[in-house]
Parts: structure tokens; sequence; C-alpha cells
């Protein structure tokens, strides 16, 4: 008896971004060599009128016949964060109620959101939209430091090359790492960022008041010193126990906390920019050392600075 191939359909609605939509269609119609069936792999564009993908790129309407028995459902990233289109949303909707495995890549998490299908798991989008989705949708566990997430069956991808990730991921599960490495040195990309690897995010400035905003300047221009909650709370003339107030409330960490994380993001810059030695950029941060910059380093960013450094100079 021959196997049947495992179907999976990527669903399009107006104004997806053509690289997220590209990026399914290069890993899934690809044709390795297998000795088992290769997913069965089409796009529906869902309503009734044609759909445009950025500029110059347009797809007739007429859904695939495979929308309706996908067993991978694909949704890209979503150009209305506040109203996903609600035929998308049902679709997605309806193939979650029959069990098929869903994947959003970037904002698509936005529509799997308004679908219901992330209530009570933990899902990820792309950084600079991941408190909106959080404030949107309460009953979903954002986790913004992650490329991609996996919780029963939907899988949850951070934005544009993450969704790379998240695809190669399902052939990995499907098919094994052989075949998901074959096809990523074709596409001469990573053969397996692991999934809680970190966004590579820049910090934004943090919404504080005009009292506490100074000390952070200082001890963003201060981060090689060894720097205490003591001494910050005496630069700004108040308590320990009030810093730490302040702290927690505006910036949802303790001030030390705070402190490690702009030492690890100062070193991110200078791993990216610089050509200098770990042990330098470990001192000019505020580390003292290599071992500490590298445990510190791994533990937030979720990849070690000399890895870290590769990515970027390549």
């Amino acid at each position: 008896m021959v196997a049947q191939p495992h179907v999976v359909v990527m669903a399009l609605s107006d104004r997806m971004p053509i690289f997220e939509v590209a990026v399914p269609c290069e890993i899934f119609a690809a044709r390795p060599r297998l000795p088992e069936p290769w997913y069965r792999f089409s796009i529906a564009v869902v309503g009734d009128a044609p759909v445009t993908l950025g500029p110059g790129f347009q797809l007739p309407a007429g859904p695939s016949p495979d929308l309706d028995r996908a067993d991978t459902l694909i949704v890209p990233a979503c150009p209305d964060l506040d109203d996903p289109p609600a035929d998308l949303v049902e679709v997605v909707r309806a193939a979650h109620a029959r069990g098929a495995r869903i994947l959003s890549i970037c904002t698509g998490a936005f529509v799997l959101a308004a679908a219901g299908v992330l209530d009570g798991r933990r899902a990820t989008t792309h950084w600079l939209h991941a408190d909106q989705l959080a404030r949107r949708h309460p009953a979903v566990r954002v986790d913004a430091s992650v490329l991609y997430l996996e919780d029963k069956n939907v899988i949850t991808s951070a934005g544009t090359a993450a969704g790379i990730d998240a695809c190669l991921h399902v052939v990995r599960v499907d098919h094994g790492a052989a075949v998901a490495a074959d096809i990523a040195r074709r596409m001469v990309t990573p053969p397996h960022r692991a999934g809680g690897q970190a966004q590579f995010r820049r910090p934004t400035p943090p919404d504080t008041d005009d009292w506490l905003a100074p000390l952070l300047d200082w001890i963003g221009g201060h981060l090689h010193l060894p720097l205490v909650t003591a001494e910050l709370a005496g630069h700004a003339n108040v308590s320990v126990r009030t810093l730490e107030r302040r702290f927690a409330s505006a910036l949802g960490m303790s001030p030390l906390q705070w402190v490690l994380h702009q030492r690890v993001y100062r070193a991110q810059e200078l791993l990216e920019t610089s050509d200098q030695p770990v042990g330098w950029i470990a001192a000019t941060c505020g580390f003292g050392t290599a071992a500490s910059l590298r445990a510190h380093f791994g533990r937030i960013v979720g990849a070690p600075p000399a890895a870290y450094r590769q990515t970027f100079k390549a």
C-alpha cells in the first residue's frame, strides 16, 4: 500500500509580505530524494478576490482543493494586526478543529490568536509586536525571546528568517534531521537554529519618567564599572528600596538585572561591529572575565558570543 503524502496548504490573504510567503514554497515544494512520499504543497487564496503580495505580485482568487483536508496549515505574516481577515480566521479555526497542525510565521500569530487557537498556549511573534499580541489576547502566553515555539501541534515563529527555522523544524519532525539539513544546505541557511535561541533584537528605550531616565543614561555610560545597587541608589539620591520599587514598576526587573541586560546588549554591539577579543569585550562591558561574559550572554541571548559574532560577520 502506497503511503499518502502529507498535505501542506498555505492560506493567503491580501497584502501579505512576499518573503514570508516564499519561505514555505521554497521548503515544502522542494523535491529531495526520499524513499517516501514528500509533501503535497499548495497555496489557497482565502476569499473571493485576488490578493496582492507586496509590490507587483498578484494571485487570482480560488482556494486550493486541499484547503479543507490540509494536514498542516501555514499562515504567513498578517498585515492587519488589529483586525485580521475574518475568512482567514475561520479557515484557521476550522483546520484546528479537525486536528490539523497549524504554523504561523511572524505576525501570522495574530490570526491564530483571533481564532482562539493560541488560548492557554505559549506562542511567539516578531519582538516588535509581542507586547501588542499580549495586550490584545491576554489568554495567550506570549514569549518574545525565542525564534519559534511548538505547543500541542501549533507552531508560531518570530519575524522573517525565523519562519525558515520553523518550517525546517516541521521537516525535521516529519522526515528527520538529514533531510532538513539537506534542504538547509541548498538554501544556504543554518540547518538547525533551536527554537529556544533568542531573537536577535535590539533593546528599545524604556518608557520611563523623568526621574529614572537620567539614571539609566548614566548607567549606560558606566557599564564597565562594578556597579552595585547601593551605588545606583546613591547616584539617584534615593533609598535602595525606592530604587528597586521604581525599577520593578517601570522596567519589570531589579536594578542589577537591568544593568546585566544592558551589558549583554553592549556586548552584542561590540561583537557585531568590532574584531576585539571576547576578553576585551568582557572587560569593556563590565563582566570582568570572558567566562562571565559567556555564561551570561549564553543564558540571555541563547547562543555563545563566538557563534553570535560568526552569524553577524557572515
